[in-house]
């Protein structure tokens, strides 16, 4: 099997039910995260349309049928990278105090250092996903994954006695999980592209786009 240079994405080292992943899991979330390397390697250096299944299969070192096993098409064998980020901010915001306002928590974790890796490769990647529809659909898709998860953990920080369980309390919480999720696909993809020029920006730029994403976010809407 090929090694890639493309750095991993942070994993959670336990879920949120507090269980261990199996070790087929494990297995089997290493081999979609070999693959999605191994498509940005490749539509990174021969471009997506010179690209096939089974080049990536090939890169990988296993069989097209086993790829196809785990993904639909070549472009979604790219969604473990572009829901990388989505999957940290997630596993963060689990740990987030009650006490502590949605900026300040996203400041205090930049502070320590603990920012997802973006890779010039998979900036490269989030910048294709503007111009490459079917990849457009993937880094959507991921963002669409997450909405329901940042729901529930907004629904459990209200208030006693705001959420009441009618729909308009439903509504209200969806409306502000999809401004989140929003504003954390806003300030990657502004990252991406601000600084295509720039391989070496790293994680004080990064923090700067996420905070004025979630400034914009946490004002409302001004009109």
């Amino acid at each position: 099997m090929h090694q890639t240079p493309i750095e991993a994405p942070r994993q959670g080292a336990v879920p949120p039910d507090g269980e261990r992943p199996s070790l087929l899991d494990r297995r089997r979330t290493a081999l979609r995260l070999d693959i999605a390397c191994a498509a940005v390697r490749l539509f990174t250096t021969r471009g997506i349309a010179a690209t096939t299944g089974e080049h990536i299969a090939q890169e990988v070192g296993v069989s097209a049928r086993t790829l196809w096993r785990h993904f639909p098409t070549k472009e979604s064998c790219v969604l473990p990278l572009l829901a990388a980020g989505l999957d940290f901010a997630v596993d963060r915001l689990r740990h987030w105090p009650a006490d502590v306002s949605l900026r300040d928590f996203f400041a205090e974790t930049c502070r320590e250092g603990e920012l997802p890796a973006f890779t010039p490769a998979i900036l490269d990647l989030i910048r294709m996903t503007s111009t490459e529809p079917a990849l457009r659909a993937v880094w959507l898709q991921a963002h669409d994954d997450a909405l329901p998860v940042l729901a529930t953990l907004l629904a459990q920080r209200s208030t006693a006695g705001a959420d009441t369980g009618t729909a308009d309390d439903a509504l209200r919480v969806t409306v502000h999980a999809a401004t989140l999720n929003g504003a954390l696909r806003a300030a990657v993809e502004s990252f991406a592209h601000r600084y295509a020029d720039r391989p070496d920006a790293a994680d004080e730029e990064l923090a700067a786009c996420l905070d004025a994403a979630l400034r914009a976010a946490t004002e409302g809407l001004p009109y």
